[in-house]
C-alpha cells in the first residue's frame, strides 16, 4: 500500500509540473519535502530535458550526488554534460566510492582522478575492488556498510564495537585476520546475549551463513541471498579476502535494473533509455532495430510472394493466411517467455533442453490438434470447401510444433553465441513462424487446390 501510494504522488507531481494553469506553484519544492531520491530521480527523467535541466538547480546540494546516481544513465547524462567545471567541482566533493563507480562511465578520465583525490584511502580502495569486476558480476555492487572485527577478538571488543557501528550494520559482525582474510560471520544478537564478555567472539560464529564469490554472477548472488535466513551474507573474493556484502536493498535495485533492461530489449532499446532522448539520438537508435524488423519482414514477404500465382487463383488462402501466421507466433512467444525465465533464474540449460522440447512438444500437440480442428470447422462453415479447411487445420498444426521448438532453443542458442536473447529472441521466432506457415500453408494450397 505504501508503494501505491508513493506512485501515485510522484503522478501527482508529474502532473502539476505540467500544468501549464500553475505557474507560480512550488510544485517542485514540495517534491523535493515529499519525495525519496529514487522517486526524485524519477520526477526529473519525466520533465522534458531543458526543464529538467532548470530543476536540476533546485535539489539540495546535499541530495544531488544520490539523486544523479539513482538516474539512468541517458537522463542524467545532459545534466553531467552541461554542468559547469565549478559546480561538477562541488558534486565531487560529495561523492563516495560506490557512487562514483556508477557514474565513472559518464565521466572523463580526468574527472575520475579528480574525484579519487577526494576519497580517502579506504574509499579509493574500495573503489579499486569494485573497478576489478564488470557490471555482471556481484563484486562491484558490494555494500561497505559493515562491521569487521579481528578473529581473536572477545566479546567485549565487539560490544565496543557495535555502540560505535552505524544502525544499518548492526545485524552481523564480520571477522577478518590482520590481511583482511575473511574468518566467519556472527550475529549482532548472539553476542547481545552472551553472558562471558571475556568469551572469544569466533566461538559464536554461525557455520550456517554461507559466503558469496565476488566474481559471481549477481544473478546468481541474488538467488543465494534468496535462499538464506539471513538479510545479507559476506562477499569475499578469490583470495578469500572480505569486499564487503551483498544485502537485500542491493539485491532488489539489481534485480529491477535487470528486468526494465529485459522489458526494453524486447523492443531493441536499452534500459537506460531516457523518456525524453534528443529526437535525432533517439531515432538513430531506434533505426536499427526498425531496419532488422524490416529485413524479416522482406524475408516473409518474399515467401509470400513465392506463391503468388496460388495466391491469385484462390483467394481464401490469402484472408487466411493471418491466421496461420498468428497461431504460431502466440504458442511460441509462450514457450519463449517460460524459457526466457529459467534462462533467468538459471533452471534451463542445453543439459535439460531436450527434456523441455519434449514437454513442450506434448502441450503443443494437444493444443495443435484442439485447435486444428476448431479453425478448420470455421473455414469449412465460412468458404464450404473441405481442401481450404484441411491445407489450413495442417498448417496451424504444423506450424504450433515448429513454434514450440524453435521456442525452446532459439534463446539457448543464441545464449550459447553470446546474443542476449531478450533482444532478438522474439524477432526471430516471429521470423521462423511466419516463414515456416507461409511455406506450410501456401505450399499445401498450391498442391491440392491448383
Amino acid at each position: 500500500m505504501d508503494e501505491l501510494i508513493k506512485t501515485e504522488a510522484l503522478q501527482q507531481f508529474v502532473t502539476e509540473l505540467h500544468d501549464k494553469e500553475l505557474p507560480n506553484e512550488p510544485v517542485f519544492e514540495r517534491a523535493i519535502i515529499a519525495l525519496d531520491v529514487t522517486e526524485l530521480s524519477l520526477l526529473l527523467e519525466a520533465l522534458p530535458i531543458e526543464e529538467r535541466l532548470s530543476r536540476w538547480q533546485q535539489i539540495p546540494a546535499e541530495l544531488k550526488i544520490s539523486v544523479l546516481v539513482e538516474m539512468r544513465d541517458q537522463a542524467r547524462e545532459p545534466i553531467l554534460t552541461t554542468m559547469n567545471e565549478t559546480a561538477r567541482e562541488q558534486l565531487l566533493l560529495t561523492v563516495d566510492a560506490e557512487s562514483l563507480i556508477e557514474l565513472a562511465d559518464q565521466l572523463s578520465e580526468e574527472w575520475v582522478e579528480r574525484a579519487l583525490s577526494y576519497l580517502d584511502a579506504k574509499q579509493k580502495q574500495w573503489f579499486e575492488n569494485a573497478n576489478q569486476f564488470d557490471s555482471s558480476q556481484i563484486g562491484r555492487f558490494v555494500d561497505h556498510n559493515i562491521l569487521t572485527l579481528a578473529a581473536n577478538a572477545k566479546v567485549k571488543d565487539a560490544l565496543r564495537a557495535i555502540k560505535r557501528g552505524k544502525q544499518n550494520t548492526l545485524d552481523h559482525i564480520y571477522l577478518v585476520d590482520k590481511n583482511n582474510i575473511y574468518r566467519g560471520t556472527v550475529k549482532v544478537k548472539d553476542i547481545l546475549c552472551e553472558k562471558s564478555e571475556l568469551r572469544m567472539v569466533r566461538g559464536l560464529i554461525d557455520a550456517s551463513i554461507p559466503t558469496v564469490s565476488a566474481s559471481s554472477q549477481y544473478l546468481d548472488s541474488i538467488d543465494e541471498l534468496e535462499h538464506a535466513e539471513v538479510k545479507n551474507l559476506p562477499v569475499i573474493d578469490d583470495s578469500e579476502r572480505l569486499v564487503g556484502r551483498i544485502t537485500h536493498p542491493t539485491a532488489l535495485w539489481l534485480l529491477r535494473q535487470h528486468y526494465e533492461g529485459l522489458l526494453m530489449a524486447k523492443a531493441g532499446m536499452a534500459e537506460s533509455e531516457d523518456l525524453f532522448i534528443p529526437v535525432m539520438k533517439g531515432a538513430r537508435n531506434r533505426a536499427i532495430w526498425l531496419g532488422i524488423n524490416l529485413l524479416t519482414a522482406f524475408l516473409a514477404s518474399w515467401t509470400i510472394g513465392l506463391f503468388e500465382n496460388v495466391l491469385s487463383k484462390v483467394v481464401a488462402l490469402a484472408v487466411l493466411m493471418p491466421v496461420v501466421a498468428s497461431m504460431g507466433g502466440i504458442a511460441g512467444s509462450q514457450t519463449l517467455a517460460l524459457i526466457m525465465r529459467g534462462l533467468a533464474l538459471g533452471q534451463v540449460t542445453l543439459g535439460n533442453a531436450f527434456a523441455l522440447c519434449r514437454q513442450e512438444l506434448g502441450i503443443a500437440i494437444i493444443n495443435g490438434i484442439g485447435w486444428a480442428i476448431i479453425i478448420g470447422a470455421v473455414t469449412f462453415y465460412w468458404f464450404s470447401n473441405i481442401e481450404i479447411s484441411f491445407v489450413i487445420a495442417f498448417a496451424v498444426f504444423a506450424n504450433i510444433q515448429v513454434a514450440a521448438v524453435s521456442g525452446v532453443y532459439l534463446p539457448l542458442l543464441l545464449t550459447k553465441f553470446g546474443i542476449d536473447p531478450a533482444l532478438s529472441g522474439a524477432v526471430l521466432l516471429t521470423t521462423v513462424t511466419d516463414v515456416f506457415g507461409f511455406v506450410t500453408f501456401l505450399g499445401l494450397g498450391a498442391l491440392l487446390l491448383i
